[in-house]
């Protein structure tokens, strides 16, 4: 597909996310109207609220619960409270372009690489779903300095403010980022009429398992010895001793545990195995996808390969976590919209992993390919 074809339905997709996650920060204004938590539930109330809190506009309703927010005295007006307001709605502004800045040449490499024609509909439309996540983690990624300096107190714990910010909001994108991907992919399946044949990649077998393999051990490298908890601990407790770029030990948790587990204690083997389920759930979904995209890609370049093998962990993880959600039943009394609660978390991690992951198993690919070349045909 060609840029003219694939750039159409990118644009719309990227204005459709950005339109979604706006409206859904601006309603959450609407959970602070009389009689909302009597339809909602208190909890319900106060857990929806959280999930749209990182995509409002309105700084007075994002500042409403000010959970470590300067109990959201800044607004009242006061000398240099139009300073922090400027600073709120400039990291708004930012959030909201970024979004549309990240999705639309991710969704247009991937509509390039990857059309959504003979069969590959399917794959294109989890591919574009998982990089609308990735957009929307780096929109908070880039607009969270102005926000964490519209609270008043940037200086404090610099780091850890900006793990929590990059990890918020994340919930309403898998919803937003969803919708966006189907809309992209039905309007790329309709400018792709008429564009001819498109071609098709003959990967030996053997190749392509070995690149899969080769990247998939780069992901269970986060996943299996990072996120071990004893190494993780040791991570979270990294501390330089003063200055502004103190205790990066929750940021670099963030960026390279794609989980967490331990050895079995106090509970039987077949429960620790079940719950970790969802680990080897991911694995077998990234192996999987690794294993079949250089065959869907018209061409299996480095980008697209890095930007797939992104999207395959991504989509590991959404599986792993729906997996999680029904191994965690016993969540219910609690609230169904708790169980839910972590959904969409170590994005930053399988963006970090999935690229090297997709670098490496694009050189084990073409290693292997060459070699098989060199040594002839084989059956």
């Amino acid at each position: 597909m060609t840029y003219r074809r694939a750039g159409i339905p990118a644009l719309a997709g990227g204005l459709l996310i950005t339109a979604l996650l706006w409206w859904a920060g601006a309603s959450a204004e609407a959970l602070h109207l009389p009689g909302s938590s009597g339809v909602f539930g208190r909890e319900a109330s106060i857990e929806l609220d959280r999930w749209l809190l990182p995509w409002s506009y309105e700084p007075a309703a994002a500042l409403r619960i000010g959970a470590g927010v300067s109990d959201g005295n800044w607004v009242e007006a006061g000398p240099g409270s139009g300073r922090y307001l400027a600073l709120y709605s400039t990291g708004a502004q930012i959030r909201f372009a970024a979004v549309f800045a990240f999705f639309v040449p991710g969704a247009l490499l991937l509509l390039r690489r990857l059309p959504p024609v003979d069969g590959r509909t399917p794959a294109a439309l989890l591919a574009v779903w998982a990089w609308g996540l990735v957009a929307g983690m780096l929109a908070m990624t880039v607009s969270a300095p102005w926000l964490i300096a519209s609270m008043g107190h940037g200086s404090y714990r610099l780091l850890p403010q900006l793990s929590s910010v990059i990890a918020s909001g994340r919930q309403v994108l898998v919803v937003a980022a969803l919708v966006a991907a189907v809309v992209t992919v039905l309007a790329a399946r309709v400018t792709a009429r008429g564009a001819g044949p498109v071609p098709q990649n003959v990967v030996p077998a053997r190749a392509a398992r070995l690149a899969a393999t080769v990247g998939t051990a780069v992901i269970a490298v986060s996943l299996v010895v990072l996120s071990y908890q004893p190494v993780a601990a040791e991570i979270q407790m990294i501390s330089p001793d003063g200055g502004l770029f103190a205790e990066p030990g929750e940021l670099l948790r963030q960026w390279l545990l794609l989980g967490a587990w331990d050895l079995p204690a106090g509970s039987s083997a077949g429960s620790w195995l079940l719950y970790r389920t969802p680990d080897v759930l991911l694995l077998v979904v990234v192996w999987a996808a690794l294993r079949r995209l250089p065959v869907l890609l018209t061409r299996a370049t480095v980008p697209a390969m890095a930007v797939g093998a992104v999207a395959a962990t991504v989509l590991g993880l959404l599986a792993g976590q729906l997996l999680q959600v029904g191994v965690n039943g016993s969540g219910m009394p609690y609230g169904v919209l708790q169980l839910f609660s972590g959904l969409g978390g170590g994005i930053p991690a399988a963006l970090l992993f999935g690229l090297v992951a997709g670098g490496a198993a694009t050189v084990t690919l073409r290693v292997a390919v060459g070699r098989a070349e060199a040594a002839g045909p084989t059956a």
